[in-house]
């Protein structure tokens, strides 16, 4: 216990990447981090020396270079913690092309071999593979849903008023994030704006759970305030009420846990 609160995390561990714009973040069967380097359009783990190692990029870009041209942004990792497959909101092989087809030009991408099993999506995001099924977002319509992982269309489970982003599982229910829209052109014009309205409310930030096999939502939970939007969710069973620490917190400081003791000579 710490202050009431049943668990603590405190980071050990940071590392300096510059601006790749990361998005989903995995530990895969080797330990290691692997990222969507959103930026370069491709998977990535950290160096040592250098800013990034590319793992993996979608065959149709042409050139690793900072210019966003897919906005390649989720990851799924299969049951052995491989990363297997992925979603890009475009095929676009320009600077920023993905923009231009924000509302249809989604899809999902096999790895490695970066075949398409599913396209035509508005903005997918968070693959997760669960129970046999590719779960995922089709943000931009606003729809939580899955898609056959040997093929096939998307899925629609269930209709969630926000942007989604973020997804786990546990049980028969899954727990997925919803973020309020950016006042930009990114999440402008898309299907979900005309859902909303259709349905008489507005986008909003917060958590829903949502029926696997229903897909009725079970519970909800708002966030209001400052925080506006959500990326990832997380399960933490057996956990009541955690606490995490910052590196720049005071109380960072003096939290100290002493590891077993060790010698100098082998």
């Amino acid at each position: 216990m710490h202050q009431d609160h049943d668990r603590l995390f405190v980071p050990k561990i940071g590392y300096t990447t510059g601006d790749l714009d990361v998005h989903d973040i995995a530990i895969d069967h080797t330990g290691r981090v692997v990222f969507v380097a959103t930026a370069f359009g491709c998977l990535a783990t950290l160096s040592e020396r250098a800013s990034f190692t590319p793992l993996w990029s979608p065959p149709f870009l042409s050139k690793l270079t900072a210019e966003d041209r897919c906005h390649l942004n989720g990851m799924a990792l299969d049951d052995a913690g491989h990363p297997r497959y992925a979603t890009a909101v475009s095929t676009s092989d320009v600077v920023d092309g993905w923009r231009d087809r924000r509302r249809d030009g989604g899809v999902v991408l096999e790895i490695p071999d970066g075949r398409v099993i599913a396209s035509g999506l508005s903005m997918p995001h968070s693959p997760r593979l669960y129970r046999g099924r590719l779960w995922l977002h089709d943000s931009g319509t606003g729809h939580f849903g899955s898609v056959d992982p040997n093929g096939g269309r998307f899925e629609p489970l269930t209709f969630c008023p926000g942007y989604l982003r973020g997804l786990a599982f546990i049980g028969d229910y899954a727990v997925v994030g919803l973020s309020r829209p950016r006042h930009d052109k990114t999440f402008g014009g898309l299907a979900l704006e005309e859902e909303l309205a259709k349905r008489g409310t507005d986008a909003r930030c917060g958590l829903m759970i949502i029926n696997l096999r229903s897909g009725d939502v079970v519970h909800w939970l708002r966030v209001e305030g400052m925080v506006t939007e959500l990326y990832d969710v997380a399960v933490l069973p057996q956990v009541v009420r955690p606490m995490p620490l910052g590196f720049k917190t005071n109380e960072i400081h003096r939290i100290i846990a002493i590891g077993e003791s060790d010698s100098l000579t082998a």
